[in-house]
């Protein structure tokens, strides 16, 4: 033929090159024209074809991981067409295998390469064990073919007697992998070649064997354990009829559950999913983990107190006095507890207990800075109503589950907090506290926020559905108090299902007596002290909570307390000191140190903030509730040509913005306050607020830094005993603020008793402790130049003010 040549005559061909793939001599097969390596193959072999007679040859290399073979095939392009996708392709023949020589040049883009033909002829005749391997080989084909059903295929292969071409018909075979091909492929003996396709066919039809007697086993198996559920339950069915005839109990671990769920005293659509479970556990096999999952199921369903509620006490007045002696101050939050107990009391009076399907429990907000006793009111709330307490810490959660519980088709699944809280109260209206709720996190595994809203949802909690338990729990009938330390770190919609209860701390009065009847008894105990042994007058309780610890809470004092009452046993047991001992105000120095915060106003007056002009005193709301802000400004040296304004102390962009509301207002009406406003548009204005390591912002600093401008450029100074918060306009306008009481106790605990508020936040003062405003002169304002008057000192002589230059 001539497409073929004799084994030592060179060729000069173009190589196909095959991805991952092996083709033998012998094999046909189609190859799409869409790849351009075989396109340029094919196309190179068509125009050398057009000088020489056959048809056109190419060399069929295998490429494994982009590294070509030794050795080729010789292939003639039988057809050029399409396939039988359309797409276009070609059906090539391999003729023969060629050994790869050194590259040359051709025609087209395709590479060409040099290379000599591979004698493959057996001997001739067979000896006799070539023949047993034909046979052998023949009969493994067979089998395999039969087994796949290819009966038109076993006549074909018996028919060749050729050994080269019996051994590579193996090319055909799927099962063998890449290199088990390129084996057969660079095997130039065909005896050799017909030995390694034998060893290949025999190996994989092991394999069969092995993997169909596995399959026969399980299959055995199977049918093994339908057999025993079968005589299992027709077992159970005997014994049953035996227990019956004979009057025996029932012991089967089912049946007992049966017994308990028809025995407890659940809720109709709970007994229904209860029963369903039961069944599920009936049919199911001892070896069946859907078992365990349903007697856990089971066991948490029939734990719980569906119908269990405590007696609400309705001794109102007895709540009332269980409340003030368990609690100083927080009076928002007693009335309204006690306003909770007057109208469930009347509802209860008349019959009112349950409207709609929902009963009357609250949901309670309480807001307020650490240490004013928001976790522990909770405690004295269900002591007053005579309800059990439970606490769901959430700070930190990050998980959607522990609120709702896990799906039951998890591993080690569990009812979220809220089931397990009513599980551990032992009643359906418990006391919930949930503490921290402003610092429940999210992340991929869902928004525990989110799955609140339902929870505290007077609307919809009484159908409170867990994913651990699919069905309907009431919650309507709870008491949940939440407590955060910041408002703005709840979410809106959260928000909007509480009743929100400030609690903006203590007035020093109330901090005395807190610390006189609940933190020195309990600090006596933990120091092994009797009452009658240490006792602390009230001047030195009060120096306590006034210098040496300024605070909206009282951990901080508490700490205080113990420190002193340590270093009082410790000098007893060291023989320095005689018991009982009464701590008086002047040995608070000698015990525990000097005082940390002395008020501004008893400091020497040249020691002051606001000795110098451009120095005002603010006020503020923090994380750890109210402070004082100092505000300074200084004027830039003309000379170094640093105009416009700077400000320094972590401010955000808010309190940037009133910065320069402030310095506009100046700027505009600075005839009219007869200031120099000419120093604002020739020289640099700087205005810091210390604690730099702080971040500040918001708009009530506004009138606080325009009167640091205005003592700036007057030369006057601002009044030590005044502090002030406000939005201030371009026209000069004080706008509303918010957190007024917890800025007024801020002033009062640094000895502030002057105080300028705005004039639309006066109904505000009526949140404020009588105390606390009895010792405060406060001053409603609508207009900066009121803030002025108030605020500046009077100027001590007409002569020009000299002004303050920043270093």
């Amino acid at each position: 033929m001539a497409a073929e040549s004799a084994p030592s005559t060179p060729l000069t061909l173009p190589v196909l090159p095959l991805d991952d793939e092996v083709v033998l001599p012998g094999m046909v097969v189609p190859l799409d024209l869409n790849d351009n390596d075989v396109r340029a193959a094919v196309e190179a072999a068509q125009a050398a074809a057009r000088s020489e007679p056959g048809k056109p040859r190419v060399l069929l290399v295998p490429r494994i991981d982009g590294a070509y073979a030794n050795t080729g095939v010789l292939g003639t392009v039988e057809q050029v067409g399409r396939l039988a996708d359309g797409d276009p392709g070609a059906l090539i023949r391999g003729r023969g295998r060629v050994k790869i020589g050194a590259g040359t040049t051709g025609p087209g883009a395709a590479l060409w390469v040099e290379g000599t033909r591979i004698d493959e002829s057996a001997p001739d005749p067979l000896p006799g064990h070539v023949t047993e391997l034909v046979k052998e080989y023949k009969a493994l084909a067979t089998a395999w073919l039969r087994k796949r059903g290819a009966w038109q295929v076993v006549d074909r292969v018996q028919a060749i007697e050729d050994v080269s071409a019996l051994a590579d018909n193996s090319g055909y075979s799927p099962f063998l992998t890449t290199a088990q091909k390129v084996e057969l492929l660079e095997t130039a003996d065909p005896v050799a070649r017909l030995k390694a396709a034998t060893r290949q066919l025999r190996d994989h039809l092991a394999e069969q064997d092995v993997a169909e007697t596995i399959a026969k086993d399980v299959q055995e198996g199977v049918d093994k354990q339908q057999r025993e559920f079968l005589l299992r339950r027709q077992l159970e069915a005997v014994r049953k009829e035996l227990r019956e005839l004979n009057g025996e109990e029932q012991g089967e671990e089912s049946d007992d559950y049966r017994a308990r769920v028809e025995a407890a005293d659940l809720p109709g659509k709970v007994r229904e999913a209860a029963l369903k479970e039961v069944d599920k556990l009936e049919r199911s096999s001892d070896q069946s983990p859907e078992g365990s999952w349903i007697r856990t199921w089971l066991d948490t369903v029939l734990e719980l107190p569906w119908n269990e509620r405590t007696e609400d006490v309705y001794d109102i007045r007895g709540a009332k006095a269980i409340l003030d002696a368990e609690h100083a101050g927080l009076d928002d939050v007693k009335e309204r507890i006690t306003e909770y107990l007057a109208v469930r009391k009347r509802r209860s009076d008349r019959g009112l207990g349950v409207v709609g399907g929902r009963r009357g429990g609250a949901v309670l907000a309480l807001v307020g800075p650490p240490g004013v006793g928001k976790t522990s009111l909770g405690e004295s709330v269900a002591h007053a109503m005579g309800r059990k307490f439970v606490r769901v810490a959430l700070g930190g959660v990050r998980d959607e589950a522990e609120i709702r519980g896990h799906r039951r088709t998890y591993v080690g699944a569990l009812p979220g907090r809220i089931v397990r809280a009513i599980k551990e109260a032992g009643a359906m209206n418990p006391v919930v506290l949930l503490d921290e709720i402003d610092k429940v996190g999210s992340d991929f595994r869902g928004d525990p926020a989110a799955a609140l809203l339902e929870v505290l949802d007077p609307a919809q909690n009484h159908t409170f559905r867990d994913h651990y338990l699919e069905v309907e729990l009431d919650l309507s009938d709870v008491v949940f108090l939440a407590t955060a330390n910041v408002l703005e770190a709840i979410p809106e919609a959260l928000l909007d299902r509480m009743e929100l209860v400030r609690l903006d701390g203590y007035t020093e009065d109330e901090k005395v007596v807190i610390a006189r009847d609940h933190l020195l008894p309990r600090q006596l105990e933990r120091a092994g002290l009797a009452k009658d042994e240490v006792t602390l007058e009230e001047s030195a309780l009060r120096k306590l909570a006034g210098e040496y610890t300024r605070e909206a809470g009282v951990r901080t004092l508490e700490r205080s307390i113990a420190r002193l009452l340590r270093k009082v046993a410790a000098q007893h047991e060291l023989a320095e000191r005689e018991l009982p001992f009464t701590v008086r105000e002047e040995d608070l120095r000698a015990l525990i140190g000097r005082p940390h915060h002395v008020p501004e106003s008893a400091q020497d007056p040249a020691e002051r903030r606001t000795a110098v002009p451009g120095v005002a005193t603010g006020l503020a709301v923090t994380g750890a509730g109210g402070d004082v802000l100092f505000v300074e400004a200084s004027l830039a040296d003309p000379e170094t040509g640093a105009a416009g304004l700077t400000l320094t102390g972590q401010l955000g962009d808010v309190m940037k913005e009133s910065a320069q509301i402030a310095l506009s207002f100046l700027r505009s009406h600075g005839a009219e306050l007869e200031l120099p406003v000419a120093d604002l548009k020739d020289r640099g204005v700087h205005i810091h607020f210390p604690a730099g390591a702080v971040p500040k912002d918001g708009p009530s600093a506004g009138v606080t830094m325009t009167t640091a401008l205005a003592s700036l450029l007057s030369g006057r100074l601002v009044r030590t005993d005044v502090a002030m918060t406000g939005e201030v306009s371009l026209t000069g306008r004080v706008l509303p603020i918010g957190g007024v009481k917890q800025k007024l106790l801020a002033a009062h605990r640094a000895g502030v008793t002057t105080v300028v508020i705005p004039k639309r936040n006066e109904a505000d003062l009526d949140d404020v402790p009588a105390e606390v405003l009895d010792k405060l002169d406060v001053h409603a304002v609508t207009d900066v130049r009121q803030v002025l008057e108030l605020a500046l000192s009077p100027a001590t002589n007409a002569a020009a003010p000299e002004v303050p230059v920043a270093a």
